[in-house]
């Protein structure tokens, strides 16, 4: 089924839409909770979650990409519950060495008041992404955004794994450069 007739469904508050939606998106969407949450219910309640986020807000919303607006609400649950989960523990995760990854060359803190250099910082990456090769930017989006392990970003781009981890270590240097030179102290 095409997601604007899925879209339509949710407007029509027709069941029938979360059903459309699990057949079509369901692994899809599993597969991005799992590379946050190590633990198979947190996926599955994660993933549910997200079609309940879905039916609250289409309508208004009318996504034009649906896989892509139901990712985001996917990662946002997942990382939420990430979160609330180990709070007081530390759990492996893809999530958890992706950040560790990217420490090192981003600037920390949560602090409300840096809400401005945070919009500069996302203008910033944004920049630097699309000046990327395309291979580059998927390899980089794939373990920073969607938290893939390497194998699974080695064999989706067709490259080793020790490639995989040179081709990232060469982008997060060059993106450590390039948010120096943006003026960010890192």
């Amino acid at each position: 089924m095409e997601d604007q007739a899925i879209v339509s469904l949710y407007f029509a508050r027709s069941e029938e839409a979360v059903a459309r939606t699990q057949e079509k998106y369901g692994r899809y969407l599993e597969s991005i909770a799992q590379n946050i949450l190590p633990d198979r219910e947190d996926c599955r309640e994660s993933v549910n979650d997200a079609y309940l986020a879905a039916w609250n807000s289409i309508p208004p919303q009318r996504p034009e990409k649906l896989g892509l607006y139901l990712g985001k609400l996917t990662r946002r649950i997942a990382i939420d519950r990430f979160r609330r989960n180990n709070r007081a523990k530390r759990k492996p995760s893809e999530y958890a060495l992706s950040l560790e990854e990217l420490a090192e060359i981003l600037p920390g803190g949560s602090d409300p008041t840096r809400t401005l250099e945070r919009k500069e910082l996302v203008r910033a990456l944004e920049d630097f992404l699309r000046g990327l090769p395309e291979r580059t930017r998927r390899v980089f989006l794939c373990r920073y955004y969607y938290f893939d392990p390497l194998e699974r970003v080695a064999v989706q781009n067709g490259m080793t794994v020790p490639a995989v981890k040179s081709l990232l270590w060469r982008t997060r240097a060059a993106l450590k450069t390039h948010l120096q030179k943006e003026g960010f102290d890192l």
